[in-house]
């Protein structure tokens, strides 16, 4: 499926929402005079106005025209502002180990992490591999909570035995997850993949439950065979060698998402020294100042930078740049995603850094921007989300400089909504 084709489908599935959008007496909120671009691939329109209703949008208006019924209470004045969706993470992952130390409860954990990602106006995040707190914080949370949305696939699947590896993700369809997650990877030689017939059982379970299974991969002949075997996401970029055109054909065929994940290859390397960004405003704003610490221990530092995984995975991000840009090329789906959450991986800035990294890759700004907005709402099959049209989630970053003009503008992030509600 490529990029035209999925919007066509979350376009499709706009329409369906729209027949669910709420009562239309309710207040109407109206977010007025910003440029607004709303993540179809149209162009930006000035001096617009979003009208909410109850967490939905209910109009989008360039002129100021009222949708009908609507009963407006407030006017909040964004002139001379920027506004684009929230950012969707299609690959995240949400571990509670962000949040304020004070707090102990593990679900309360999970919220602070959530909170975390949403300040950075990441406001939906596909869990790939998490814990029971995850899923336990995911079936408490109302649509209206002014965090990140979440997603979750419980423990990540690795078994070397079949039928261990078959009751691992039939563990995980019983606890309720959004997807399966398996791992296919060496880690550069110095460990054993999950062997083929393991890789199948769990296909035949996700297969079995209806549900989709997302792949961390690092080989180019492994993404290849796991397509064919039917896997539902790349979840990480090939780093091995430069896609070729049969791989690219395949992703074509399946309609599998391709999500590239620049910013994990950087955690492996980029604490070797003090990281330019520590110095960042938009860092500092929210930066974890324990896991800062951590990583700016001189000991640690001293281990990354004589590390030799550090310096394969730091070979591996240059192809990896070189592949996002083939696919994208191809005219394929690329989703944004992270891998961020872990410790080293910091929530919200580092879906920023992706954004920036993927530009600097090649991809243009509106590339960059719908991969992380309405193309990874497509890939998540997530039709309430991604753009905003009349029947979406009121999910939205508000700027004050334009992030189509240079990506690196979202550092000029002011504030973000979640269903129309203010992310404290």
């Amino acid at each position: 499926m490529d990029t035209k084709r999925a919007l066509s489908v979350l376009i499709t599935l706009v329409f369906c929402a729209a027949c669910s959008a709420s009562d239309p007496g309710a207040p109407t909120t109206a977010f007025s005079g910003a440029t607004v671009w709303d993540g179809t691939g149209t162009a930006a329109r000035a001096n617009a106005t979003l009208f909410v209703r109850e967490g939905r949008i209910v109009g989008v208006s360039s002129d100021g025209t009222i949708p009908e019924g609507a009963d407006v209470v407030e006017t909040i004045d964004l002139s001379g502002r920027y506004v684009v969706p929230g950012l969707i993470n299609a690959h995240g992952h949400v571990s509670g180990l962000w949040a304020d130390d004070a707090v102990v409860n593990e679900v309360d954990r999970v919220r602070g992490d959530l909170e975390l990602f949403a300040r950075y106006g990441v406001t939906t995040v596909n869990s790939l591999g998490d814990t029971e707190a995850v899923l336990s914080a995911r079936d408490a949370a109302t649509p209206t909570d002014p965090r990140a949305r979440l997603f979750a696939a419980g423990p990540v699947i690795a078994a070397s035995d079949p039928a261990q590896a078959r009751a691992d993700a039939q563990a995980n369809v019983d606890a309720g997850v959004d997807w399966l997650k398996l791992r296919v990877d060496d880690n550069l030689g110095s460990a054993t993949k999950m062997p083929w017939d393991a890789v199948q059982a769990v296909l035949d379970v996700a297969n079995e439950h209806d549900l989709r299974l997302a792949t961390h991969l690092f080989y180019l002949e492994d993404g290849k065979r796991l397509l064919d075997m039917g896997t539902s996401m790349v979840a990480h970029s090939v780093r091995d060698v430069d896609v070729d055109e049969e791989f690219l054909s395949m992703l074509r065929d399946t309609g599998v998402c391709y999500v590239p994940t620049l910013t994990r290859e950087v955690s492996t390397f980029v604490y070797g020294e003090r990281p330019d960004f520590f110095d960042d405003p938009f860092f500092q704003q929210h930066a974890h100042v324990g896991e800062v610490a951590r990583v700016s221990e001189p000991a640690f530092m001293e281990r990354m930078a004589s590390s030799r995984a550090a310096e394969g995975y730091r070979a591996a991000l240059e192809v990896a740049l070189r592949n996002v840009k083939a696919v994208s090329d191809a005219g394929l789906q690329v989703a944004m995603g992270t891998d961020a959450g872990p410790a080293g991986r910091f929530p919200g800035y580092f879906e920023h850094m992706e954004l920036w990294m993927m530009g600097h890759a090649g991809l243009t700004p509106e590339q960059v921007l719908m991969s992380a907005t309405s193309v990874a709402a497509a890939c998540l099959e997530l039709g309430d989300r991604g753009v905003l049209v009349p029947g979406m989630w009121a999910d939205f970053m508000v700027l004050t400089e334009n992030p189509l003009d240079d990506l690196e503008n979202t550092r000029s992030l002011e504030q973000v909504y979640v269903a129309g509600q203010p992310v404290r």
